[in-house]
């Protein structure tokens, strides 16, 4: 995750993580350390939790129990699908939804995970890409 979650503008890189050894497994959680950023005093940053996995095919995860207010947002759900396509390639489909409780903040959510959000996951991708273009390594059990 500290190649892939490599901070972006207020949102701050990942350090580490703990409590993973069953990662991967529906219903496994990891807790997410984050160095300190002007939005988080660093350390422990949040809970992900695997909802759904079909291997090589499917990952569905949520991320919950923010340690930092993060504008009226409650949790995260991000989906992640594999196509193959053409020789050697793989189609992605990397999708998020971000859920909110407070309808006075519906206005500042909506242009956060349109101005910001989205551009941050852009960033996580091409940071796998380059992980992939470099043949490194990035698996769980």
């Amino acid at each position: 995750m500290t190649k892939v979650h490599t901070g972006f503008g207020i949102m701050p890189r990942v350090t580490h993580c703990t409590d993973d050894e069953q990662w991967g497994q529906p219903g496994s959680t990891k807790k997410v350390f984050v160095e300190k950023s002007l939005t988080h005093q660093g350390g422990f940053g949040s809970v992900d939790r695997v909802v759904s996995r079909i291997e090589n095919t499917y990952w569905k995860i949520e991320v919950s129990d923010f340690q930092a207010w993060m504008l009226g947002f409650y949790k995260f759900v991000g989906e992640w699908r594999t196509t193959p396509a053409e020789q050697g390639r793989i189609l992605v489909d990397y999708t998020y939804t971000l859920y909110a409780r407070n309808p006075i903040l519906y206005p500042l959510n909506w242009l956060f995970a349109k101005l910001f959000w989205k551009r941050y996951m852009n960033q996580v991708l091409e940071n796998i890409r380059r992980m992939i273009d470099a043949q490194e390594p990035y698996c769980y059990p």
